[in-house]
């Protein structure tokens, strides 16, 4: 009897947790749950999915293998050790105090580092410089490297790039560049390097990070983030680029990625146009049926982002950028949006879209023009998109989640999305286009691919889960672009 009492008191209480339920759906779930569990009742009902649970949940499924897949990758040409630790821990240790935030094109001395730093910490941007004085640099540098918690990694896109790809061992990767001992040592040992590529010295470029809401002095970064620099003169010459050249013949790749011209900002003019017209015909010797994607990095001389656009970009396939390059390109090529300073916040999705467009429009092979440009991938801290040339690229909406996705997973160090360390901070909705024929889409974590055609090109936008608390936000861009390539297909007939 006592049993049965037990029995029917306690489905009593369960109907009037769900008349509850019923009766003021309101109540936040925790406190259902937690009613639920003191009266012993079994499991709590499941409680609504986050829209980070449901965003990564549908680009699990969104994101398949092409049908027909790279085999042989090869990569090039800048490479490198990344010293990677606290730039406000580094500065102080070097005796500086945040006095004024000031860009500089090239750093002279180390008051030009700190004010720099400051500069872009305080906007939480990326950026990257070249230091001229190689005897301070080597001073910075050593303390750097000997500096508690400092870490070393593979630097350079094209070694991170190369680095990424060959995470997947059906893959062959070739990597060429300034390559020394301690990168040696760092590499993947699916990375193959020619012989040609061994050097005695090691490149080391440091890269100094700061945390979200992280203070210094009158300081604060809204986003965590690095500011890269170094005294690199074999990857500011390129020096690796005739050994790529020559080992493309023999090792056959069906995918080419080429970064490294953002390093020779700190060279002559006449050393730069005679790179550049190099890397144009060593391009032009790659059979047409091999796309090549050419990864930008930051740059603040405009003369040779003009030159890169006018003669780099139309011979290349595909380009992988984020909003500070995209935003320099525009202004060094005097396309839409030139006025614009810099991004406020979140850079607008109407306008990364209208730049997008213009590029393939008028240097790219979006209106039949004497271009290779088919596939441009952009991506900032909360979303990305890939534009592409009707008719030249499939398995796009895979690719662009993909890259979102290990976005998430690189900067928190998961293997899967940790959805409680995530945050979805896209805009939830955005205009597709300020100057023509615009759609307003309002974001579904459920539809997590938002895609709009223009003039003969297709835009496919998904919102990044951004990481609370990134263990490491050096090489994103290089993985995502790279993660975006691996799962992109160029059909048999284009």
């Amino acid at each position: 009897m006592a049993l049965w009492r037990g029995s029917a008191c306690a489905g009593f209480l369960a109907l009037a947790v769900g008349c509850v339920f019923l009766l003021e759906p309101e109540l936040p779930g925790s406190a259902l749950r937690s009613l639920w569990s003191s009266l012993q009742l079994g499991p709590a009902p499941p409680g609504p999915l986050s829209p980070e649970s449901r965003l990564a949940a549908a680009w699990d499924t969104l994101i398949v293998q092409p049908a027909r897949r790279w085999r042989r990758v090869a990569v090039g040409v800048n490479a490198c050790v990344d010293v990677v630790l606290s730039g406000v821990k580094l500065l102080q240790a070097l005796g500086l105090s945040p006095r004024s935030g000031r860009d500089h094109a090239v750093l002279r001395s180390r008051n030009d580092l700190e004010e720099a730093f400051v500069h872009f910490m305080g906007q939480g941007a990326a950026a990257e410089r070249f230091f001229s004085d190689g005897e301070t640099f080597h001073d910075i540098a050593h303390v750097a490297s000997e500096f508690p918690g400092a870490q070393h990694y593979v630097g350079g896109n094209a070694a991170l790039i190369g680095q990424k790809f060959a995470a997947n061992s059906d893959l062959k990767v070739l990597l060429c560049g300034p390559i020394g001992p301690k990168l040696h040592q760092l590499l993947d040992e699916n990375v193959f390097v020619p012989p040609e590529s061994l050097q005695e010295v090691d490149e080391f470029h440091l890269i100094l990070e700061y945390q979200a809401g992280e203070e210094w002095g009158q300081f604060k970064a809204p986003h965590a983030n690095r500011f890269i620099f170094s005294h690199d003169l074999s990857n500011g010459a390129m020096n690796a680029l005739e050994v790529f050249s020559s080992s493309l013949e023999e090792f056959q790749p069906d995918l080419v990625v080429l970064s490294g011209l953002h390093m020779m900002e700190g060279q002559s003019k006449e050393l730069q146009k005679q790179r550049l017209l190099e890397v144009v015909a060593s391009i032009a010797d790659i059979p047409t049926s091999v796309p090549v994607h050419l990864e930008l990095a930051s740059m603040t001389n405009r003369e040779l982002m003009s030159s890169i656009v006018q003669q780099v970009l139309p011979a290349v396939t595909s380009l992988g950028l984020n909003e500070q390059e995209l935003l320099f390109l525009t202004q060094s090529a005097s396309g839409p949006y030139a006025s614009l300073n810099s991004w406020a916040g979140v850079p607008d999705v109407g306008v990364v879209s209208d730049i997008l467009f213009w590029v393939l429009q008028e240097h790219g092979a979006s209106t039949g023009r004497a271009s290779a440009l088919t596939r441009i991938h952009f991506h900032t801290l909360v979303y990305h998109i890939l534009a592409t040339v009707d008719g030249h690229w499939s398995n796009q909406l895979a690719a662009v989640a993909a890259g979102a996705r290990v976005a998430g997973t690189q900067a928190c160090a998961t293997k899967s999305i940790d959805t409680s360390r995530v945050s979805l901070r896209a805009p939830r909705e955005f205009m597709t286009s300020h100057s023509e024929g615009g759609s307003r889409v309002v974001l579904n974590p459920s539809k997590p691919v938002a895609e709009w055609h223009r003039g003969g090109v297709s835009f496919y936008f998904t919102p990044v889960l951004v990481c609370k608390d990134p263990v490491r936000t050096v090489g994103l861009g290089d993985a995502i672009s790279a993660e975006g390539l691996f799962y992109s297909e160029v059909p048999a007939q284009a």
